[in-house]
């Protein structure tokens, strides 16, 4: 049989090489590994085999005593097992279950602006026929010139506060518009990401997205820019060609972008064009989208009576429509999109492909509006209804001979409007206007056509546009995207078409209790009112089968966790009670401390009885606030923090002092102890560590910086894990003692706090519970707020216990937030 080794390094115990030091903890490491171990703070390193902190001799291992009995021993007296002080919970409940995974909230939780950034409309109300609204962008730093006019347009909805749910929980808003954005079908977020993505130049930005919590709408969120009329573009001379030009160029500059980002929009409207201050031509992504929704709804209309397949006289109504809303669509685009609804015959046409070369028709014929102006839109429609009519009386069925009809109207105008400078530009734009796509130019010399009529041949000639390859993304077109889709007819919406999130979206099945936070969002949680105090909570505790709870009132409340009915009171304190806990040890206890100095052991056996087993008080001093906190080690010491800023080890047995520590600078208003280590936290703003086997302190964290300091009024830790909360709503949290989060949750002061695995929560002036959800590694940590419930008063103390929320409130209250099932 082999000798016992290391922990650390696995190395058998040989007396020499290989020497076992004792720590104080009573767990063993060879000399050389607790020589290099990390040592965070001066004299002090974790045990490799428990993680308590435990004083370590300044002149190194060797001051340490050999564990002399460990070398004579065989494997089946083996190393000792981790200290019993080490947090054996069961895993933490799942107090949300979500169905994205981490990775899908990292990817969006970004996009999403936050409610300080406000969106206000502009008007007051929101246009039946349209999903687009406008608004101001808030930037939320109080100066008026910090706002930027936007565009809104809807993309998604999700259940509204005031919808009828009974739920007394609120889901964060973040954490809405992620479960909405979740609920969207896979091939709408993956648009919704490629146009957020977008940053081109010549393209309007998008700012992200937003939800209205009063309409229950999230909306897609973009710069708003200068639009302009057909009326401006009158009367066009030679002299405004170059001007003419650099919009084109512009323009085809522009969708250039978009076609690298592997997007091609395949229509056009006038109002997709937008200038700004500088004159500079722009396509506008939510008009973009807009103007497809428009054709769709267009569509929509025209075809809602008849029956389909549909005849050449509908099919000519829809192209009077669009010319008539100054929608430009290429005649790919246009099939497919009705094949897409299944408003075509199958015989009606060869099936064309859509690609980048898909946007040069619509940005020809948006060209040719701008150089003619209102007459050439009026002579364009008047041309539309022209074909329909022939077309209708020959009772054609086939698109194709509609649009080709149309070209040669088109074809006509050109060489009848277009001369002088502009009589260059009619053989590439005749060709633009060609039915077949892979006939006709592409973006590129188009733009090279407007060029030319800006600077000569010689100097153009300089500038090669280099062909960029289009980035590894997948490839879509605007118009027949899901985004698109989602239209609105008239007054009514297609409901059916919306991603949303019903209430609980999400949650899964056969969870019982684990699943707290998600029943509470459906409404499945049921929550409980205890009244029987007289005076404000001050304390919960759980144990053996009760709740107990403390007041102002100087009495101690007992309540059955089965059916929460009020069992007995414990009475005799002559000062407030101000902290409880309760001890499974040796003796069921229950211990309570108060505002006088006094320290009460309560017998939780049957039958109750109203006196304590036993009481002490610590010396009695007006000047000091008596017991502000409690806490227990399983070496039988009741830890008393007190309002003459120390801390006080009194024997459970008989209440003895033990010993007293100091060190705060303050009244030392919270303990809690974990892994063999006892922490406290004070009005000083600090939280000292001090060791449960010999109370030597240990190190400080938190130290006063520049002179500011913020109170700690509640302490909580789970596993390696440490959070302490700030009279200014701040929290902080380390996780091995090592700092890794500092921010602010709430306005006001955090009066308790309560952690269980990755959920956090926490209450106080607010009159709301909070739940953060924490998530991160050793490097970086993550606090997202998850939710809220609205209490009735103060939030004064907080307890979670197998799938229960407790939390006491100012109003004499105790509330019970359980599950249902």
């Amino acid at each position: 049989m082999e000798p016992p080794e290391c922990p650390v390094c696995l190395q058998s115990y040989d007396g020499e090489s290989t020497l076992p030091r004792v720590l104080s903890c009573g767990h063993t490491a060879c000399e050389e590994c607790l020589t290099n171990i990390p040592k965070k703070f001066p004299d002090t390193i974790r045990c490799p085999a428990c993680t308590v902190l435990v004083k370590f001799p300044p002149q190194g291992p060797s001051a340490l005593p050999k564990n002399i009995d460990l070398l004579r021993l065989f494997p089946s007296s083996s190393n000792p097992t981790p200290d019993s002080t080490r947090n054996s919970k069961n895993s933490s409940f799942e107090f949300v279950t979500r169905s994205w995974p981490d990775e899908f909230h990292a990817a969006w939780k970004d996009r999403v602006l936050l409610l300080d950034v406000s969106v206000e409309r502009e008007g007051s109300t929101e246009s039946a026929s349209s999903s687009r609204l406008c608004g101001c962008l808030n930037k939320g730093d109080g100066d008026g010139d910090g706002d930027s006019k936007v565009s809104l347009l809807r993309v998604g909805s999700f259940q509204r506060r005031d919808d009828g749910c009974d739920s007394v929980f609120e889901f964060s808003y973040l954490l809405r518009m992620i479960s909405c954005l979740w609920g969207m079908e896979e091939g709408e977020r993956d648009e919704l990401d490629v146009i957020m993505r977008v940053e081109e130049r010549g393209v309007s930005k998008v700012f992200g997205l937003w939800g209205d919590l009063k309409s229950g709408v999230l909306y897609l969120v973009g710069q708003k820019l200068t639009d302009f009329s057909l009326e401006e573009f009158e009367d066009i001379s030679e002299d405004d060609a170059s001007c003419l030009a650099v919009i084109g160029m512009q323009l085809c500059e522009a969708l250039l972008s978009l076609h690298k980002d592997g997007i091609f929009v395949g229509c056009l409207s006038v109002s997709c064009v937008k200038f700004d201050e500088f004159g500079n031509a722009f396509v506008d992504l939510i008009e973009l989208l807009e103007t497809g929704r428009n054709v769709y709804g267009l569509i929509s209309e025209e075809t809602s009576s008849c029956s389909k397949p549909v005849g050449a006289l509908e099919m000519g109504l829809v192209l009077k429509r669009l010319v008539e809303n100054g929608i430009f669509v290429s005649f790919e685009v246009l099939f497919e999109l009705l094949k897409k609804q299944n408003l075509l015959i199958t015989q009606a046409s060869s099936e064309c492909m859509v690609a980048c070369s898909s946007d040069v028709l619509p940005v020809c014929v948006l060209l040719l509006m701008l150089l003619g102006g209102k007459q050439f839109s009026e002579e364009l429609i008047e041309s539309v209804s022209g074909v329909d009519a022939k077309e209708c009386e020959e009772k054609s069925e086939d698109l194709l001979v509609l649009y080709t009809g149309l070209m040669e109207k088109l074809s006509y105008i050109l060489e009848s409007k277009l001369s002088g400078k502009f009589k260059s530009m009619v053989g590439i734009l005749r060709q633009c206007c060609c039915l077949d796509p892979q006939t006709r130019p592409v973006l590129t010399d188009l733009w090279k056509c407007n060029r030319e009529l800006i600077m000569n041949h010689r100097l153009s000639s300089m500038f090669a546009l280099e062909k960029k390859k289009p980035r590894k993304r997948k490839e879509f077109c605007l118009v027949l995207g899901e985004l698109c889709r989602l239209v609105v007819v008239g007054s009514k919406e297609l409901e059916e078409d919306l991603p949303g999130m019903e209430s609980g979206d999400g949650a899964e099945e056969g969870k019982l209790d684990k699943d707290f936070v998600g029943r509470l969002s459906e409404g499945k949680i049921k929550s409980k009112d205890l009244r029987g105090h007289q005076d404000s909570v001050t304390g919960l505790a759980v144990g053996g089968g009760f709740l107990f709870s403390s007041s102002l009132d100087k009495n101690i409340h007992v309540w059955s966790l089965k059916d929460f009915s009020h069992v007995h009171t414990f009475k005799g304190h002559q000062d407030k009670v101000t902290a409880l806990i309760y001890i499974k040890g040796v003796e069921t206890v229950c211990v309570s401390g108060d505002g006088g100095g006094g320290i009460f052991v309560w017998s939780t056996s049957f039958p109750l009885e109203e006196q304590p087993l036993r009481k002490w008080y610590e010396p009695k001093d007006w000047r000091y606030s008596g017991i502000h906190a409690l806490a227990y080690s399983e070496d039988g010491y009741v830890y008393s923090g007190s309002g003459d800023n120390t801390i006080k080890a009194w024997s459970l047995q008989d209440g003895k002092l033990v010993c007293t520590m100091t060190g705060h600078k303050s009244v030392v208003s919270t303990l809690v102890v974990l892994n063999g280590v006892l922490y406290s936290g004070s009005w000083d703003g600090t939280v000292r560590l001090w060791s449960l086997s010999d109370h030597s302190f240990l190190t400080v964290l938190g130290e006063e910086t520049q002179g500011i300091v913020k109170s700690i009024l509640s302490l909580a830790a789970d596993e390696g894990t440490l959070v302490a909360a700030y009279q200014n709503g701040d929290i902080q949290i380390w996780r091995d003692d090592t700092s890794m989060k500092s921010m602010q949750i709430q306005s006001s002061a955090i009066l308790s706090v309560a952690l269980n695995g990755k959920w956090l929560f926490t209450g106080g002036w607010d009159r709301t519970v909070n739940i953060q959800e924490l998530s991160g590694d050793e490097i970086s940590l993550e606090c997202t707020h998850v939710g809220s419930i609205p209490g009735s008063s103060v939030v004064t103390s907080l307890l979670y216990w197998e799938g229960k929320l407790f939390a006491g409130f100012a109003d004499k209250i105790i509330k019970v937030y359980y599950s249902g099932r």
